[in-house]
């Protein structure tokens, strides 16, 4: 069986990643509009009617902006901890209730034949989970949107065929850059957003976990850029005597609205 994954955006601009199995099309998040989320999946050869439901991370807007719509549109359900489907149903318009599913954090759930598991992560969300997908012996991690990144999620995350890790920024940008003080207080804090080096040393625990391909994710437009969260982890990585492409495969999108698709067969 084949397992095809795409991050159809990733940044402050919008998330949305995308998962299929042949049978099963799930939209991980939905922060672009709902016309551009359909452009996106025509554009890997995928029709939008198709989709089978939405799992968010999240309320925030960028991950949240075209659910509504296209459960609307399709009569699709969306998945979140009902905290969340609290805190997003007054942004998303109204969904039927039918198609407002709530799923426990911490607890595996499947839809279809993809386990899914939310896990707890740091951000300044109601309840923010990150995910571990499973189908036939292919397991993709999602860790976005935290502040910090502990031995838990690393756990969590061990055997992955892939993960997608949060490398947002780059400490000196931000700290210097045109952000007033409150934002930037908030990004470098516990609850904000990971740095290209955090997301480095917890490259490096994973590889320990029998992680070797990497795809780095919401990279800041203001306070980033892919070469220098690469040089960064690179650097990092070195100083463990850990090789980019021998030991591990490291991906990052040319910008926040670039497409990265993997194929896992089984």
């Amino acid at each position: 069986m084949t397992v095809e994954f795409c991050t159809l955006a990733s940044g402050s601009s919008g998330n949305c990643h995308f998962i299929t199995n042949g049978r099963e099309n799930l939209l991980i998040d939905a922060g672009l509009s709902g016309k551009m989320i359909q452009d996106k999946l025509l554009d890997i050869g995928h029709d939008p009617q198709k989709l089978t439901g939405i799992l968010i991370s999240h309320e925030h807007n960028d991950h949240i902006k075209g659910a509504g719509i296209l459960s609307r549109r399709f009569d699709l359900p969306i998945y979140a901890n009902e905290p969340t489907w609290k805190a997003m149903e007054d942004k998303i318009g109204p969904v039927k209730s039918h198609n407002q599913k709530i799923f426990e954090t911490k607890k595996e759930m499947n839809i279809g034949d993809i386990q899914i598991t939310p896990f707890n992560i740091s951000h300044d969300a109601v309840e923010p989970v990150g995910f571990i997908l499973k189908n036939n012996n292919t397991k993709i991690s999602i860790a976005t949107d935290l502040g910090y990144i502990d031995e838990g999620i690393i756990n969590k995350m061990e055997d992955s065929d892939l993960v997608v890790l949060e490398s947002n920024h780059d400490v000196d940008m931000l700290k210097t850059g045109s952000y007033p003080y409150y934002l930037k207080r908030r990004i470098l804090s516990d609850i904000g957003h990971l740095s290209n080096e955090a997301a480095g040393n917890a490259i490096v625990d994973l590889i320990k976990k029998n992680v070797n391909k990497v795809l780095l994710a919401h990279l800041s437009r203001e306070n980033n850029f892919p070469e220098l969260a690469m040089i960064t982890i690179k650097n990092i990585l070195k100083n463990h005597g850990i090789n980019i492409g021998s030991d591990i495969s490291i991906d990052v999108p040319n910008y926040s609205l670039t497409d990265s698709t993997y194929v896992f067969e089984r």
